[in-house]
């Protein structure tokens, strides 16, 4: 998805929790061009140093708004205000299209390829997702060094980590460390 995906731009060391390694993905150009072209979008790179600030804003609002519905907050209307505010900012044409398939659907075509449509598209994104998604599966993985955002779409709602295999086997081992230095803590005694 659009939004998860932009937010997670701010990439973290999840292994070690060593904040030297983070590294802002939207100041790395070759990363925004296969982003931009993953999500079809279009703007001229690198983005110029005010339109750089205003993403990270944006990023910075979709994270907090995250945070505030895993604490089971819903959505404000400050956050609805901004994101209608960002959405403004990137003028779309409705046309009418026929998939291969020979589904119809309607299709948003973006007017103008620049960053404020790309803001205008991720606001839409997160705004989509609010509308349509069940708020409550939105997460941020329990990996403290990794606090990516993700939707939980298992049966049971149960999923802790972005990714099970990294972040949940990371932990997984960390708390198995924990407990066997506990034990042996206990053992001296």
């Amino acid at each position: 998805m659009l939004w998860d995906d932009f937010i997670n731009s701010y990439w973290r060391d999840w292994r070690t929790g060593d904040r030297s390694k983070d590294k802002d993905k939207l100041q790395d150009q070759e990363w925004l061009a296969v982003w931009l072209e993953q999500h079809s979008l279009r703007a001229e790179l690198p983005p110029e140093p005010k339109e750089l600030e205003q993403l990270q804003q944006l990023r910075s609002l979709l994270r907090e708004a995250v945070q505030k519905l895993v604490q089971d907050c819903l959505p404000d209307g400050e956050l609805l205000e901004r994101l209608n505010g960002y959405m403004l900012m990137g003028p779309v044409i409705r046309q009418v299209v026929q998939s291969v398939e020979g589904k119809v659907k309607i299709s948003l075509q973006p007017q103008r390829p620049d960053w404020e449509q790309v803001m205008a598209e991720i606001a839409s994104s997160f705004a989509a997702a609010l509308v349509e998604k069940d708020t409550s599966r939105f997460r941020i993985c329990e990996n403290p060094d990794c606090l990516w955002v993700y939707y939980d779409d298992t049966r049971n709602r149960s999923k802790r980590y972005c990714d099970d295999k990294m972040c949940g086997n990371l932990m997984k081992v960390r708390r198995f460390r924990a407990r066997k230095k506990a034990g042996m803590e206990g053992n001296s005694e």
